[in-house]
């Protein structure tokens, strides 16, 4: 048992404070396990106790909201009795300190998440940042952190079918990973995870529990890191099985096909303490946990070490009585441990027992881990104006064309080490604005003839120039990725990375993103529905640029065609879709040239609207050959991927300055139209009050804008294919 002592709950992470009011929960003097259990849920990742406060802003129901924050997962109905789960989680600092194991349990814990509603998962995406491509350590993290990625979900049989991949010094020491699952499940098969019925048995399902992961969310998710503590912080890091994760998939969804758990939650962050407490709380009962049930597969663990491990693949299911016999026995059919380690109780105490009706070992309200954990207002405050330039500062480039060249860099090295096929529904896999999945009946296969579309979008330049506006343009950037495939928005989760919350500037960025999603989601009808926060994302006392991540979840009524994608065929005429901006401010170009500061172009809410639903109007007629959002790069970089995934070279007539090449204004795309379709689709912009320029043409076998750059598609080709796999060593791409 851990030693009483005066500093210990500080040494656990809980302050002076917390130890006083969690001696006042109790009415006495909280014992060593009493103390290790709440300071794993009174953690920063599990209590959200500095950005609670902030995240009651956003937007979280709209009608077809089946299940919003507060549960393992979203979930949203979709028609023809189909319900859709889905979850963003970071694992961030467990992969700055053991990539594989780091990246792998994030994939494991957010699949858990999800068929723990009851929904088979089906897909999965990446949202990824590392340090500089120069930087020998940012490279180790990024290749561990992938083939962690790969290596879980594909041996578990879940695709990953899209994501980002961002390199930038911000992440040198503090790579950002996370990791979203969507999954389908029938209206009927919705299970939350709470506890009920007095009497009812508490049964462990998965792996036994070890050491690895101890105290994982506490010890890693509320400090930053230098490379001199990342070996003692290395045991924290979880190990994953993805074998036994996959077995546990099919048993958990037998379980509930026949109907035989009243409640099921996962085992993620603080282990069983989180699962047997949240269960409890959520039913307003209580739980009694026989310490001495729980199957370990090391000797001599404490109770202390048994309740905070947060070993992998682990599930609690309350079961009745009367079905614990089938349980067992489709537990052991998919090779599949189950124990009955506790009960459910009257009261609301949760209770940790040497054995059962032995000695009592923590006596907890556990509604208390919950409801009673801190929520702090920090101080805020804005950062004190930057002295450096902005983009708009900077001379016009002295070659135009190796800084167009500079900023292209094609994600598929990475996305080719995932099976993004698996199931078969992968119609849009990654590479393109977003991805689109077949959507099928999740019982008996049957096609619905409609698709799903998901995305995953952040922009860590526009949020350090302005989180609110920045944030707000990210998830107008995700709308617009929706409509390139035809998709309209149906549901928003997040992955909320930023610095030290002791910091006030870092509370005060928070806040302000928090207010940006808040507008832009309430403009475009679009619930948020779930989420993650992850702070502390600091190395050597510097934090990371803010950078929210939006997952946005989309629905294409009819998916008879596949949506065209950012293609483009010889004669075609290419056209600019949305309103003229200006200004470089947060841009990447300003950002390769040193200058990170200055004023991001507007975003209309309403244009913005209108921009998509046009967009998702030409894809839907198919008046349109390709189309490609405009984000990072801009209009330069969008014209280069459309023009090097299609090999075939670009002649544009208007483009007036460096300005209006390399600025990212939002609401905007390229379309490429065949001649034949250029007056309808000119008509139907006219018709919706959307802006429309004439950029020139899709032709022969250069890459030409007027008065600035003349550069071979072959160049351009290799410039964009080749540079991740020349910077890890694999040769030269022969795509």
């Amino acid at each position: 048992m851990l030693r009483v002592d005066k500093s210990l709950h500080r040494s656990l992470g809980l302050t002076d404070e917390e130890a006083n009011v969690i001696n006042e929960i109790l009415g006495r003097q909280a014992n060593p396990l009493e103390l290790a259990m709440y300071s794993v849920m009174w953690s920063e990742h599990c209590s959200y106790k500095s950005s609670r406060l902030h995240l009651k802003r956003l937007p979280t129901e709209a009608p077809w909201v089946l299940v919003g924050p507060g549960e393992n997962a979203g979930v949203v109905d979709v028609g023809d009795e189909i319900a859709v789960a889905i979850r963003i989680e970071s694992h961030n600092h467990p992969s700055a300190i053991e990539p594989y194991q780091g990246a792998a349990t994030g994939v494991g814990g957010i699949l858990r998440d999800i068929f723990t509603m009851g929904a088979r998962p089906i897909a999965l995406m990446d949202p990824l940042r590392f340090g500089p491509l120069d930087d020998p350590r940012s490279q180790w993290i990024a290749e561990g952190v992938v083939s962690g990625v790969s290596g879980y979900g594909n041996a578990v049989g879940v695709p990953t079918v899209g994501g980002e991949t961002v390199f930038d010094s911000t992440y040198k020491e503090n790579p950002l990973v996370n990791v979203l699952c969507l999954g389908i499940l029938p209206t009927d098969r919705l299970v939350l995870g709470q506890a009920s019925g007095i009497g009812n048995l508490a049964v462990l399902l998965g792996n036994s529990t070890g050491r690895d992961g101890i105290g994982g969310v506490s010890v890693l998710a509320s400090a930053g890191f230098s490379e001199e503590d990342d070996s003692a912080k290395r045991p924290s890091v979880q190990v994953g099985d993805p074998y036994e994760e996959k077995r546990l998939i099919e048993a958990c969804l037998a379980l509930l096909d026949e109907k035989l758990v009243i409640g099921i939650q996962d085992l993620g962050g603080a282990g069983l303490t989180c699962a047997t407490s949240e269960t409890a709380s959520r039913g307003g009962v209580g739980m009694d946990v026989d310490i001495s049930a729980i199957p370990c597969r090391e000797l001599g663990m404490e109770p202390y070490e048994i309740m905070t491990s947060e070993s992998q693949e682990r599930m609690l299911a309350i079961v009745e009585p009367k079905n614990l016999k089938r349980v067992l026995e489709i537990s052991n059919q998919w090779e599949v441990q189950a124990s009955v380690i506790g009960k459910v109780t009257n009261g609301d105490s949760l209770r940790i027992l040497s054995e059962a009706e032995g000695e009592v070992l923590a006596d907890i309200p556990a509604s208390s881990l919950h409801d009673d954990a801190p929520l702090y207002d920090r101080p805020k405050k804005k950062p004190e104006l930057h002295q450096g330039l902005s983009g708009d500062e900077l001379n016009p480039p002295v070659n135009v064309t190796n800084d167009l060249l500079n900023l292209l860099c094609d994600p598929s090295w990475v996305y080719k080490q995932y099976d993004h096929q698996l199931f078969l529904n992968t119609v849009v896999g990654p590479g393109d604005d977003a991805t689109v999945l077949r959507l099928k009946h999740p019982v008996n296969g049957k096609e619905t003839g409609r698709g799903l579309a998901i995305t995953t979008d952040g922009n860590h330049r526009w949020c350090l120039v302005n989180p609110k506006i920045g944030t707000a343009m990210i998830v107008a950037e995700a709308v617009l990725n929706l409509a390139c495939v035809g998709a309209r928005p149906l549901a928003v989760v997040n992955c909320l990375n930023f610095g030290n919350p002791e910091h006030p500037e870092v509370m005060w960025q928070l806040s302000e993103a928090i207010d940006g999603m808040s507008d832009a989601c309430v403009s475009f009808g679009v619930p948020v529905i779930g989420g993650n926060v992850s702070l502390y994302n600091e190395s050597e006392g510097n934090n990371i640029a803010p950078t929210p991540v939006i997952g946005m979840l989309g629905l294409i009524d009819d998916l008879e065609n596949r949506p065209p994608g950012a293609q483009m065929a010889e004669g075609d005429r290419l056209l600019l879709i949305g309103p003229e901006t200006s200004g470089l401010g947060g841009s990447l170009w300003a950002a390769n040239h040193g200058a990170i500061y200055g004023e991001l172009p507007e975003l209309d809410l309403e244009m913005h609207l209108k921009v998509a639903e046009t967009i998702r109007t030409l894809v839907g007629t198919k008046l349109i050959r390709g189309v490609h959002d405009l984000s990072e790069g801009g209009l330069g970089v969008a014209l280069a991927e459309m023009a090097a995934k299609s090999s075939v070279g670009v002649s544009i007539a208007r483009t007036p300055n460096h300005q209006a090449l390399f600025g990212e204004g939002p609401s905007r795309a390229v379309v490429a139209v065949d001649p034949e379709s250029l007056t309808d689709v000119l008509t139907l912009c006219e018709e919706r009050g959307v802006p429309v320029v004439r950029l020139g043409l899709a032709t022969g076998n250069q890459f030409k804008i007027k008065d600035m750059m003349d550069v071979s598609l072959s160049d351009l080709k290799a410039a964009f294919i080749n540079k991740l796999p020349n910077t890890f060593g694999v040769g030269t791409s022969n795509q």
